[in-house]
């Protein structure tokens, strides 16, 4: 049986009456549907801030109204169906982006259990025993939606953007998994509730740094968000998977992204910054993570993450998309599996009774962040380091080593290209030029090539 302020079990689950599991879902829906306008409006507001520009001031007191005059203005436009499109898909593919994000909140705590009504009850609409695989599950399917979107609209470049995401998801979700395989390990369990419950005295940043911080990439990274927005990169693919959208299935497509943050950061809250235990200064407090106060530091710490996604995109530019790929694969996979590994020998030295785990976790979480640190900066500026390092070639005709660059036809397929690494230009003539007039024939001048 529950009391009020104290941990649930995830088996007394599902207990309580209709009524109040109907209470619950309502809240998280409302929640859900509410902070998607609210971070839309903070999010153009903070970038005009950040970029010494007024944002939005028009509609209702200093804008305050904007993101809801957006929502009734994409409601109002007209739905335009394109021809050629596989219809009953291009229809469903903005629900299958949207419902997976909204089904993933089921199992965040928000705070103990308290009494509604006569009724102790956790602030929680349910929790599972693989409650965070669950919500992976979840938010893995809203990438269904992004594809299909691409493919059924039967144009280029929404499959362009479609396949981008594939690719992009994939890579990042196993980082983002083995980031969760270490909480796991230390927490002794995958209940949202239990993880909370162990993260009542040390939360997981301190003793878990690099799982957080590549949780944290790939989060960005899961949620399409810059600098990580490859799938829609409008300077090379128009508008990218939702190009042939308008109306509200585009606004659900921009739903699920606001939502899957709210989901994404409410995650980081629970995994790594103690759920909703009050931070330090507060929790000294005895009556700080008790009652109804929970659900307030959890919300404050969500808009925190809120925030970061808004920082990020005022501040650095897209990625390339070998530096994306190259990122994913070749130091978050691999740095998360060699920290998958300590954690696990930590936790079997618990196991036999050595009592050092804070120690050693710190210390090695230290040394594999300043790691992630270091190789994150030398990959996102591989451009500025190759450019000092590599000698200026000359660009002249006459100097150039026909065994160094391959000469290639750049009509070969009836257009012209750019020449790729290794290849150069073959040398041209300029043609001469009548000096006469437009309708006589005269001396014509030979012009040497530059």
């Amino acid at each position: 049986m529950t009391i009020e302020g104290v941990y649930p079990d995830p088996a007394l689950f599902g207990h309580d009456p209709w009524w109040l599991v109907l209470g619950k879902a309502l809240a998280i829906f409302v929640f859900l549907v509410l902070t998607p306008l609210l971070t839309i409006l903070a999010e153009r507001k903070v970038m005009a801030w950040m970029q010494m520009r007024v944002g939005p001031n028009r509609v209702g007191p200093r804008g305050m109204l904007q993101s809801l005059a957006d929502g009734i203005k994409l409601a109002l436009k007209e739905g335009i169906v394109p021809k050629g499109v596989d219809k009953p898909i291009y229809i469903l593919a903005p629900v299958i982006a949207a419902v997976p994000a909204f089904m993933a909140f089921a199992v965040i705590p928000f705070g103990p259990a308290v009494s509604i009504f006569g009724h102790y009850t956790p602030l929680q609409l349910t929790d599972l025993p693989v409650a965070v695989l669950y919500v992976l599950a979840a938010t893995s399917i809203g990438v269904y939606g992004i594809v299909l979107a691409g493919w059924a609209s039967g144009s280029t470049y929404p499959l362009l953007g479609g396949l981008r995401s594939t690719a992009q998801v994939i890579s990042y979700e196993i980082a983002m998994a083995l980031s969760f395989a270490a909480v796991f390990l230390d927490a002794g369990t995958m209940s949202t509730s239990g993880i909370v419950a162990a993260q009542e005295h040390t939360w997981y940043v301190f003793l878990l740094l690099p799982s957080f911080l590549i949780y944290v990439t790939s989060m960005v990274g899961e949620t399409n968000r810059a600098p990580f927005d490859l799938p829609e990169a409008e300077g090379e693919l128009v508008g990218g998977f939702h190009t042939e959208y308008s109306s509200l299935s585009f606004a659900m497509f921009m739903l699920a992204e606001y939502v899957n943050m709210v989901t994404v950061s409410a995650l980081a809250t629970t995994l790594f910054l103690g759920g909703w235990h009050a931070p330090f200064p507060l929790s000294l407090w005895d009556g700080a993570n008790s009652g109804w106060w929970p659900v307030l530091w959890f919300t404050l710490k969500v808009w925190g993450f809120l925030f970061v996604f808004v920082w990020l995109r005022a501040t650095l530019p897209r990625l390339r998309y070998d530096q994306f790929m190259g990122l994913g694969w070749k130091i978050l996979i691999p740095i998360s599996l060699v920290w998958v590994m300590i954690v696990a020998t930590v936790r079997a030295f618990r196991n036999e009774g050595y009592d050092a785990r804070t120690i050693a976790l710190v210390v090695a979480g230290l040394v594999v962040a300043l790691v992630v640190v270091v190789l994150l900066w030398k990959r996102l500026r591989p451009g500025r380091v190759r450019a000092a390092e590599k000698p200026v070639e000359p660009r002249g005709r006459a100097e150039l080593s026909p065994e160094t660059l391959e000469p290639f036809d750049p009509m070969a397929g009836g257009y012209p290209v750019p020449p790729m690494p290794g290849q150069t230009l073959p040398a041209f003539r300029r043609t001469p030029v009548s000096v006469t007039g437009a309708h006589s024939t005269g001396s014509t001048q030979e012009n040497s090539d530059d």
